[in-house]
């Protein structure tokens, strides 16, 4: 019987005191298969700017980068990472967030909840006020959902008016004190009207939210199976009447308390 392979390699780095630049050398430290560079197999090497190395099934490319080059890689990464719009994190980045958190979570066996959120009627403030108001109310939205959340907790734009959010440390009652800050900040708040032919010289305008809520893990322990629980229960919402939250299981939220400060990593 053959056991699994054993990735074992080490990376370090001094500085060359003549030249003042930085090598990196990689080590193998007995994996299986052995370490290559370059279609090379090494013991231990220093690394070159653009190298290839290859451990066990895994191709990495070393970069030597400056700190000019490793602010843009940075500044790209926010690009990708977050929606142009509001600056909240995309759907594919917020997936990704979840499901490292949720293994956290189920690991110190930690309650998180899931929002997820639909702004109520949006076509009609696109077809009333044009598309420029209707970007301006998204991107305040996002800032509304961040400023009623905690910090450190993750909201996410997931596209058109749709959002979500996960809040770390929450319990079902919790995550719907948090809900219904967001809830009512929404409805309380007075968008602003850019056009000028705006019926009876209205200068704002306001809009509502409708928000479903899914608990780990009273309803799920798989994080791309409670955004869909959580998103049921958004259309629930809906269904309701709009401008109000749902938890996908009331039963387990009838108990209300004060939602905590998130816990540092």
């Amino acid at each position: 019987m053959v056991g699994p392979s054993k990735l074992t390699f080490g990376i370090s780095s001094e500085m060359d005191p003549e030249t003042r630049q930085t090598n990196c050398r990689i080590t193998d430290l007995g994996s299986t298969n052995g370490t290559l560079v370059n279609g090379e197999p090494i013991t231990e090497v220093t690394l070159n700017d653009g190298d290839k190395i290859v451990i066990g099934d895994h191709l990495f490319r070393f970069d030597l980068l400056d700190e000019i080059d490793r602010e843009f890689q940075q500044q790209i990464h926010r690009l990708i990472a977050h929606d142009e719009l509001t600056g909240l994190l995309t759907s594919k980045s917020f997936f990704s967030e979840l499901r490292r958190e949720a293994a956290r979570a189920e690991a110190d066996s930690r309650p998180f909840c899931v929002l997820m959120m639909d702004l109520d009627h949006f076509k009609e403030v696109n077809d009333t006020y044009g598309h420029l108001v209707g970007s301006k109310t998204l991107e305040e939205t996002g800032r509304i959902i961040k400023e009623a959340l905690r910090a450190g907790d993750v909201a996410s734009r997931f596209g058109g008016e749709e959002f979500a959010a996960f809040l770390l440390d929450a319990n079902y009652a919790q995550g719907l004190v948090a809900a219904e800050r967001v809830r009512a900040a929404m409805a309380e708040h007075k968008f602003p009207i850019t056009r000028r032919d705006v019926p009876d010289g209205q200068t704002t305008h306001q809009i509502t939210i409708s928000i479903g809520v899914a608990a780990f893990p009273d309803d799920a322990t798989d994080p791309i199976h409670l955004v869909e629980l959580a998103d049921s229960a958004l259309y629930r919402a809906k269904r309701s009447g709009r401008n109000r939250i749902c938890a996908y299981r009331p039963s387990l939220a009838l108990t209300e308390g004060p939602l905590p400060p998130r816990r540092k990593p």
